[in-house]
Order: C-alpha cells, then sequence, then structure tokens
C-alpha cells in the first residue's frame, strides 16, 4: 500500500510538460462478473459462512458501470496513468435465498482504483491504434451486508487488485478521439462486518468498453 500512495503521489506532482502526451479518458459498458467464493464471520447474524455466490451486475441506477483514467504518454509506444473503475454488482435473489441472507452487494461500486503501464502502436497509413495495459492498485468498494442481525454498510479498502485491458483508439480530430476495448480486473476483497466479523471475496470481472478520450 505504502508504494502504491508513493507511486500516486509522484503521478500528481510530475509537471506535464515532461511529457509527450497527457489523454483524458471517459468509457461506459457492459460488464459481467463471474460467480466467486464468499467466506467469513458474521457474529450478529449467521455466524460462520462459506458459499459460492452468482452475482447479478449493473442491477441498480444507471450509470452503474463507467471509468475514467488519465494517462501521460512518454513517447509514441508507451505510456502510464491512473484510472477509477466503478462497477455496481449484488447477490443473485437464488445466492440470498440459499444462504439466508437479505442483501450482499457492492451497491455503490466495486471502485478500483490502479496504476496502469501501457503499449501502443501506429501502423503506417492506417489511423487506427491498438494498444495494450495492465494495472494494480486498490479496491475500495461500497459493502452492503445484512442477514437480519444487522447490516453493514460503507465504503472500506479492502485489499489489492489487478487489471488488463486490450483495444484499439481512432482519432476523429486534432484533440479527440474514439476507442473500445476489453477489460479485465480481479479484486481481493476482505471486508469488515458489522459486531468484529469479517467478509472475504475474490470478485473476478470482464467487460466490453466505448469510450471517448482528450489529448492536451
Amino acid at each position: 500500500m505504502r508504494v502504491f500512495l508513493s507511486c500516486l503521489f509522484f503521478a500528481v506532482i510530475t509537471p506535464f510538460s515532461a511529457f509527450a502526451q497527457v489523454e483524458l479518458s471517459f468509457y461506459g459498458g457492459g460488464q459481467s462478473t463471474r460467480s466467486s467464493h464468499v467466506s467469513g464471520n458474521d457474529p450478529t447474524g449467521i455466524g460462520l459462512f462459506s458459499f459460492q455466490a452468482d452475482w447479478d451486475d449493473q442491477a441498480f441506477e444507471v450509470p452503474s458501470y463507467f471509468g475514467l483514467r488519465v494517462t501521460w504518454w512518454r513517447n509514441e509506444r508507451f505510456g502510464w496513468g491512473i484510472e477509477m473503475n466503478h462497477a455496481n454488482i449484488q447477490a443473485s435473489d437464488s445466492t440470498l435465498t440459499a444462504n439466508g441472507l437479505n442483501d450482499l452487494a457492492l451497491s455503490d461500486g466495486l471502485n478500483l482504483v490502479t496504476m496502469n503501464t501501457y503499449r501502443r502502436w501506429r501502423r503506417p497509413g492506417r489511423s487506427i491504434r491498438p494498444y495494450i495495459g495492465a494495472g494494480l492498485g486498490l479496491a475500495v468498494p461500497n459493502i452492503q451486508f445484512d442477514s437480519g442481525g444487522g447490516m453493514t454498510t460503507g465504503n472500506q479498502l479492502t485489499g489489492p487488485a489487478i487489471q488488463w485491458l486490450a483495444g484499439a483508439s481512432i482519432p476523429v480530430s486534432d484533440k479527440w478521439s474514439v476507442f473500445g476495448e476489453y477489460r479485465g480486473s480481479l479484486a481481493a476483497n476482505s471486508a469488515d462486518l458489522l459486531g468484529g466479523g469479517d467478509l472475504n471475496a475474490r470478485i473476478l470481472t470482464n467487460a466490453v468498453n466505448v469510450g471517448v478520450s482528450l489529448d492536451f
């Protein structure tokens, strides 16, 4: 965590003039979340628990999935940046019923913040620019857990997260471009529950995004 915060601080204070290009990107899309093992202890409700959870994506008010990132391109090929991704998920009704729960959700976002590195290509005579990237950071989800013995709710720093992506961008003007990409993420969440309990879950997501970027 200290390494991540140090890198984030460095990114904020580095002068823009040291980079060849600064790019601000915003995207939305469609996401799917793989079923995952959930375990922990709920001392005010069901006690020890361990089960496989199926997740419903985008079950809340729109927009439920979006992301924002800033990229500093050092040259025509390599860059790095900071990204925030927001995705709402909740346990399916069958998962809740089978395990005696009223609610289990990341209702205000899985909320991943990562530092990423990128590689892009420019082919002679073609405007399309393929790219790949990967990042490491933290998950800060909004936890909702209710088993009838009291409800845990609120944002928590729950653990490390990684992401990977591949896509392509097409310029539409000197400053603006559009892009499409595949993005995957894995977050290892360890949250605190009411009464001194805990909840552990590794959340794996896959998404197809479309977005716009502004160069300045």
